[in-house]
């Protein structure tokens, strides 16, 4: 018995020194745009769409599993792996891609700073640089350790949105049976949110950074279960997060028949209906989201393009160590944080082109990830077993599909 104590807790200590990419990875899933999507489902179509999370759950662990134990493996990034095995050409244009959709993301995220700020009652001119230069200093004065702990950190703030969540005092009965009782209904805007809640859950750069990020943090083979189960709590982290912001727009917004089109739009709603608390914790936890994905989205796109070229790369080099890898972070800041500092600029179009090129190189990254983990030269005993590649090429399927008709609906609203 003492043997088995002493097993555990020896168990649960190496988890806690490796938990962090897939944890972080996830999270970061829940952007502002995540919560906006959330925010509306719950508030246009109530508990309806809440049996949804469970596929997502189980598409987030398959994809983000496969990066995890390639990286473990081989010990290199996932765009590395795509320029040795299917050449410079092919990742050049896979990088460009990824550029501009993580640029038009990152901007989203200062979208969503800057409608904190207003909720908070402050200036977007103030909130929106001070937040740029916050995330720009993290980086490039820390090192690994320090900022995965910085994040780790972040994370815990999504708890907000739990709390806000018991706040709104829901039907619990109700939740429960709406998460395991799938509804569908044909109607037109209810297909739309159904793909909008399903088809933001998996973007291109959560492959490259969760990949990266194990790289760098140099877990090895002997502590890969331990990294998967970060994967898994990562996975079911984020998407109970996403229930309960669905949850509390539901049982307050939906009941009372009030629309919103935004995080922001449903944070002032809350006001009235939820107290003030539920609206500041709500209003915080967009705030918190926003800043973490403005930093890791930067973040992803500097280590994909750098390991894609062949640059030096990670934030335990310093910036004279690794220029392009910093160069490419900075400029992505300071752009996101300029355009939405512009007048009259309109957040919706960005939002789009987003989506659609999400929808663009999702597909080919998932092809490539199948490909280079069934790959027994690169991945020897730890390829996919039969049972796994038929759920991953389920789960990829469905997710191209599901991008393919995210970005015609978006365009045809």
């Amino acid at each position: 018995m003492k043997n088995k104590f002493k097993q555990s807790w020896r168990n649960l200590l190496i988890f806690f020194a490796v938990m962090g990419p897939g944890i972080i990875t996830a999270n970061v899933d829940n952007d502002a745009g995540g919560i906006a999507t959330y925010s509306v489902a719950g508030a246009h179509f109530g508990y309806t769409l809440i049996w949804s999370f469970v596929p997502i759950i189980i598409a987030l662990i398959v994809i983000q599993e496969m990066c995890s134990r390639m990286a473990i493996v081989t010990g290199k990034g996932l765009a590395d792996l795509i320029r040795e095995e299917f050449g410079v050409r092919v990742t050049f244009y896979a990088m460009v891609v990824l550029i501009f959709s993580n640029l038009f993301n990152t901007i989203s995220e200062f979208a969503g700073i800057a409608a904190s700020a207003e909720l908070f009652g402050m200036s977007k001119y103030i909130l929106v640089p001070a937040c740029a230069v916050f995330v720009w200093w993290i980086i490039v004065k820390g090192t690994y350790k320090s900022v995965e702990k910085v994040f780790l950190v972040a994370c815990l703030f999504y708890l907000s949105y739990i709390f806000s969540g018991f706040l709104s005092k829901p039907d619990w009965k109700e939740v429960v049976v709406s998460s395991v009782r799938p509804q569908l209904h044909l109607d037109k805007a209810y297909i739309l949110m159904l793909i909008g809640v399903i088809g933001t859950t998996i973007a291109p750069w959560m492959q490259f950074y969760q990949q990266s990020s194990v790289v760098e943090k140099g877990i090895k083979i002997e502590d890969y279960k331990y990294s998967r189960m970060d994967t898994i709590v990562g996975a079911f982290v984020v998407n109970i997060v996403a229930i309960f912001i669905v949850v509390v727009c539901a049982n307050t917004l939906f009941k009372n028949g009030i629309r919103v089109e935004t995080a922001k739009d449903a944070a002032l709603a809350l006001k009235p209906l939820a107290g003030e608390y539920c609206f500041y914790l709500f209003a915080f936890g967009l705030l918190n989201a926003s800043i973490f994905s403005a930093c890791i989205l930067p973040l992803s796109t500097a280590y994909s393009v750098c390991e894609g070229m062949g640059w030096e790369v990670g934030v335990n080099r310093r910036f004279r160590q690794a220029p392009q890898f910093y160069t490419l972070y900075t400029a992505i800041i300071a752009i996101g944080a300029l355009v939405i500092l512009l007048p009259g600029v309109k957040l919706v179009p960005i939002m789009l082109i987003s989506q659609a090129t999400n929808g663009i190189l999702l597909p080919f990254v998932l092809i490539f990830m199948l490909l280079l983990v069934n790959n027994k030269r690169l991945m020897g005993e730890y390829t996919n077993s039969r049972l796994y590649n038929i759920i991953s090429v389920f789960v990829i399927l469905s997710m191209v599909g599901l991008s393919v008709a995210l970005i015609f609906t978006g365009f045809l609203k």
